[in-house]
């Protein structure tokens, strides 16, 4: 028997979300790792769970309210070698290169500040992510405005195009 279940992430307000996948006790050293090195400016926190012997969730991170979002989160999800950041001070881009060449990482669920909900499947053994659901339905198709406001808050941000 599977049992589908749907876990609503509470990343907090304005802070970034990265879910995925690695496996090893040190991943959590690595990734706190990662993080630092991407950014100077960066607050986080981030929590792995373990899917074999303790079974432990591990913390780590720079700022203690968002190593506890992270904290909660990853019990609520309770998914074995499954890890999430949250974070502010930086976008997605910002880290994802520096998440994704760490050794243990096998995938990266989402990235994004959008809302976000872990489609979680439950066994006898235990859970497992099936995929995430990233934010809403499209409401329609860019039009020409939308394009120039697109580049134009792109710019604005510092990247050109």
């Amino acid at each position: 028997m599977v049992e589908i279940k749907i876990v609503n992430i509470d990343s907090g307000v304005g802070n970034q979300i990265i879910i995925g996948q690695a496996g090893f006790i040190k991943t959590v050293e690595d990734l706190y790792e990662a993080l630092m090195g991407a950014s100077t400016v960066i607050k986080f926190g981030l929590a792995f769970s373990e899917a074999s012997g303790p079974c432990l969730i591990r913390t780590e991170g720079n700022d203690v309210e968002l190593q506890g979002i992270a904290e909660r989160n990853a019990i609520e999800i309770g998914c074995g070698h499954t890890f999430i950041i949250i974070f502010k001070n930086a976008f997605p881009i910002n880290v994802n290169n520096a998440v994704k060449v760490v050794p243990e990482v096998v995938n990266i669920f989402c990235s994004t500040a959008n809302a976000v909900q872990v489609v979680v499947a439950e066994t006898e053994q235990g859970r497992g992510v099936l995929g995430v659901i990233d934010g809403y339905l499209p409401k329609g198709t860019e039009t020409m405005d939308d394009r120039s406001k697109r580049k134009k808050f792109l710019r604005d941000l510092g990247y050109k195009m």
